[in-house]
């Protein structure tokens, strides 16, 4: 049993050598991780790494096979979520998990609404404390209205508003900015260094370093379900705590090589959906990777899903290898050479309780069945040459997408829809909330299928990830497109200027490109 001095105040969370198991597998061999109050730590490691299954154990889902778990220095040992939330935890997951038909503030307060007279529900004022709690994050949403609709970013803000509504001593944030704005990023800092210096302790768990190193103290590393190192964050640097996830160096994040730019593949005219986006235009060429930049909200998903037939449109052209797409038809959008990964890829990519092959051959279903009938056995010989390929970390083909990490299901999608050999993918946060190692692997897919003639449209909130990989950057601010940048002039600054300014900044013409 660990001992603190007498008179010394005990870490919130000390977790030392735990060790869980999933029959043969061991996910967590030996996770140790002590967090202390009034401070931020951060929690890093690639997907497998065993944080979530770490994270788990904190918050009852799982009950450790051996090591120590102590919590304000007394032992504990969760069997429930409810008792880990009794215990004054809160996790925030990655994905939202929100009642679409609730409204926002019953999400909030599910299971412990306030009563009053007569033992009823008193909606006045859960709505005043939903406001009270949106007022404190900074953000302005409706208490009222139905969860279903709203965005990934609001989804989040009401994740972090129903934790902060706990009042709990340890905050487990997981992935908490992956789909938010750079305005709602800095208020969800402010709140959680506020909630720090109240004297409560955050674990914050992301890929993204430069939120690691501006927002938290204190910075553990994991790889392979164990302990590897803990350091000050101002006593370490990016290339340091990579070499120390992967076990190896990363020298390149953003693997780009040079490929030949060749003739329009992708024409886009005037393509106006009234109150979302205004007169886009722009073009990508055969071994061009594009990456559309934008603040969160500015409409670049949108636009995406419109080229691609998701959603209709008002005004304009779309056009691949010179023929018109039609609008509103994602099947005729295919069958032109069209593929879209989108930025949700649980709900809007995957058939997440279906196998890897069933998710791969569903796209090309058609071209796979024989006398309308399709086999488990032509659907596993058509994924397995992507699945090797991308490198899919899984036993079997049979394997349900939803057990598997987030890079592993964004290999996935992406098997899945460079199986119908596309001539323009559209790939929308290509490497949203997946490990370094991950990243490195998706970037260099990125260029080796540029390299091959395919036409890439690239949208990201990673300014990093832009400038890294794209030979060309079009901005989008407010639905209309104010900046396009040749890499060499594609700048953090010059991107920033045009995503937050509402005049066009100078762009070359078509005539000029």
């Amino acid at each position: 049993m660990t001992e603190h001095p007498e008179g010394a105040v005990p870490p919130t969370l000390e977790l030392r050598d735990v060790r869980k198991a999933f029959g043969p597998v061991v996910a967590l061999r030996s996770g140790t991780l002590v967090v202390h109050p009034r401070s931020i730590h951060a929690l890093v490691g690639e997907n497998g790494a065993g944080k979530s299954t770490l994270v788990k154990v904190v918050a009852g889902v799982h009950r450790r096979d051996a090591g120590e778990f102590l919590l304000q220095g007394r032992s504990v040992d969760f069997g429930s979520t409810a008792e880990s939330k009794a215990q004054g935890v809160a996790v925030i997951y990655q994905e939202p998990t929100l009642f679409p038909d609730l409204s926002v503030t019953e999400n909030i307060f599910m299971g412990r609404q306030p009563l009053g007279a007569g033992r009823r529900i008193d909606r006045a004022a859960m709505y005043a404390e939903a406001e009270r709690l949106f007022a404190r994050l900074g953000v302005h949403i409706d208490p009222r209205r139905p969860a279903e609709g709203l965005s990934i970013a609001d989804q989040q803000i009401i994740e972090i508003a129903k934790a902060i509504s706990l009042d709990a001593s340890l905050l487990i944030m997981d992935e908490p900015t992956a789909a938010l704005s750079g305005i709602e990023v800095e208020r969800l800092f402010a709140v959680a260094r506020s909630l720090r210096d109240e004297g409560r302790a955050l674990v914050f768990i992301s890929h993204r370093f430069d939120e690691v190193f501006a927002l938290c103290d204190t910075v553990t590393v994991m790889r392979d379900g164990e302990y590897i190192s803990t350091h000050a964050t101002a006593e370490t640097t990016v290339d340091e705590m990579v070499a120390a996830m992967v076990g190896r160096d990363v020298a390149e994040l953003f693997p780009k090589t040079p490929a030949a730019i060749g003739a329009p593949v992708l024409e886009v005219q005037g393509l106006t959906s009234v109150g979302v986006f205004d007169d886009v235009s722009f073009t990508v060429r055969a071994g061009e990777i594009v990456g559309l930049a934008g603040l969160v909200g500015a409409g670049r998903s949108e636009v995406a899903r419109a080229v691609f037939g998701v959603d209709r449109y008002h005004s304009g052209t779309v056009h691949v290898n010179g023929t018109a797409v039609p609008g509103g038809k994602p099947r005729a959008a295919i069958r032109a050479g069209m593929a879209l990964i989108p930025e949700d890829r649980r709900k809007q990519g995957l058939v997440i309780d279906a196998s890897v092959a069933r998710n791969v051959g569903g796209v090309i279903r058609s071209a796979l069945a024989r006398t309308g009938l399709l086999t488990a056995r032509t659907e596993n010989r058509a994924a397995a040459p992507w699945a090797s390929r991308l490198e899919v970390k899984t036993n079997a083909l049979d394997m349900t997408a939803a057990t598997m990490s987030g890079g592993n299901q964004q290999k996935v999608v992406i098997a899945k829809w460079l199986a119908t050999d596309p001539k323009v993918l559209i790939i929308d946060e290509p490497t949203r909330g997946i490990d370094v190692g991950t990243k490195s692997e998706v970037h260099r897919l990125l260029s080796e299928l540029a390299g091959r003639g395919l036409a890439i449209l690239m949208i990201s909130s990673e300014l990093p990830e832009v400038l890294g990989m794209a030979d060309r950057v079009l901005v989008i601010s407010e639905g209309r497109i104010t900046a396009d940048l040749d890499r060499d002039d594609a700048t953090p600054e010059a991107v920033m200027l045009a995503a937050t300014h509402h005049q066009p900044s100078p762009t070359r013409t078509e005539a000029v490109r």
